[in-house]
């Protein structure tokens, strides 16, 4: 699996036309992705992006070419190694150690590998992942700055112990598929009419949880939560979003407004690196739903790296784990992320939606469930119908549910006839 070619890629869908993923924060969105394809000397390709929401995807872009030189001409067998190749080089690592645009480019090669690897073995990454020994998965993760909390011994027993239900599990999820919650009837730029109507559509559609987005206007919120919550009935959960929108007290004070209509968690209240702000937060709502239940806490996507998600569980400062296949450094990082989440007893509920975040985030939700927690219990993963059409193998979502991907790979490849036309700026869909 040697590498003969790094291609790259700005890829842009004009979704701020129709204000599909707006919120309180990122009004005008138009979902992108750095796209990069790894060729072989072999004839084989793996397919890996990073996720923006249009300008500056053309820095990400250029990231993914400062690091080819990295990894061509090398031979990926090690993927412990190829990724350890990536986050240790020392001059690169002096931008930003592991985080920012050049941790969102190592995400897209790395997680290219990976589908690159799962092709050739002719495998659905979360099937070939679940198979993979404890010691072998351990071996893939970078240990520095996590054992203070979880160290390799710990996590490989946690593995061994879910070792002996591994096929009984994979047989459940590929038979009932993994519960997925929408957010595409809670867009902030949607009318009243729309979010009712979507609302609706979701229960009708079999899904037991939605989200809304909260943040801009607390007026609005309190309008469109009512409206929702009569839309669904009391049994339907409902989480809101604010995108990072608010200080420690705003929050407290926003949330304790919207009580009344029993939000299930609120998601990014505040700045992702503010672990002790979301203690705080946490803390404060603990009693705050109806009937001195608590309003959970949920962050994640813009969480830079595994060590922030530690610092995050070690102060108690979330209750849902909300990961991202194309934030951290790739299939990698987000394994550790994922054994710290299991170490620490909290539920891993993915951030998706954008371009092929559902597509490749569901392969690490059922590797966790098969390999790592052995657990679906409050377990979610969010799920937007956006430009699914643009990939060769689609996320498949039935009764509110993911359905188990088949074809080999990370489900990551883009078509061809997609990467023309939304090219940015030459393609036709922005000429």
């Amino acid at each position: 699996m040697r590498i003969t070619a790094v291609e790259t890629f700005d890829i842009r869908f004009p979704t701020s036309r129709e204000l599909d993923g707006s919120d309180a924060m990122n009004p005008d969105p138009d979902y992108s992705a750095a796209y990069v394809i790894l060729r072989t000397e072999d004839g084989w390709a793996g397919h890996g992006f990073t996720f923006t929401i249009g300008r500056g995807n053309e820095v990400c872009r250029a990231a993914l070419d400062a690091l080819a030189p990295l990894i061509t001409g090398i031979d990926i067998g090690d993927l412990g190694e190829f990724s350890r190749r990536l986050t240790h080089d020392s001059q690169i690592r002096w931008l930003g150690p592991e985080k920012g645009v050049m941790q969102l480019a190592v995400a897209a090669l790395i997680n290219a590998a990976w589908d690159l690897t799962a092709r050739i073995a002719n495998r659905p990454l979360w099937s070939l992942l679940s198979e993979m020994s404890p010691e072998a998965l351990v071996d893939l993760v970078d240990w520095r700055y996590l054992t203070d909390a979880l160290t390799p011994e710990a996590a490989r027993d946690l593995l061994s112990d879910a070792v002996p239900g591994r096929t009984a599990r994979s047989r459940h999820i590929r038979e009932v598929g993994y519960p997925a919650y929408t957010t595409s009837a809670g867009w902030l730029g949607y009318p009243d009419e729309k979010v009712d109507r979507l609302a609706r559509q979701a229960v009708s559609d079999g899904f037991r949880q939605i989200k809304l987005k909260v943040g801009a206007d607390q007026t609005d919120d309190v309008r469109r939560f009512a409206l929702a919550r009569n839309a669904v009935g009391p049994d339907i959960r409902i989480a809101v979003d604010a995108n990072q929108r608010w200080g420690v007290t705003e929050a407290i004070d926003w949330m304790t407004a919207l009580a009344p209509w029993d939000p299930w968690w609120i998601e990014e209240p505040t700045s992702p690196d503010d672990v002790l702000g979301h203690a705080a937060i946490r803390r404060a709502l603990t009693k705050a739903g109806p009937g001195g239940g608590p309003i959970r806490v949920a962050t994640g996507e813009h969480v830079a790296n595994r060590i922030m998600f530690k610092q995050l569980l070690q102060a108690d400062a979330i209750d849902f784990v909300q990961l991202d296949a194309c934030r951290v450094a790739g299939v990698n990082e987000n394994i550790a992320i994922l054994l710290l989440a299991a170490a620490f007893g909290r539920p891993v509920c993915p951030h998706a939606g954008g371009v092929g975040l559902c597509e490749a985030v569901q392969h690490l939700s059922f590797f966790d469930y098969v390999a790592v927690s052995g657990s679906l219990d409050d377990r979610v993963i969010e799920y937007v119908d956006h430009l699914h059409e643009h990939f060769t193998d689609p996320v498949v979502v039935e009764r509110g549910a993911y359905r188990a991907p088949t074809a080999p790979g990370f489900s990551t490849r883009m078509r061809p006839e997609s990467l023309v036309r939304y090219a940015y700026p030459e393609g036709a869909a922005w000429s």
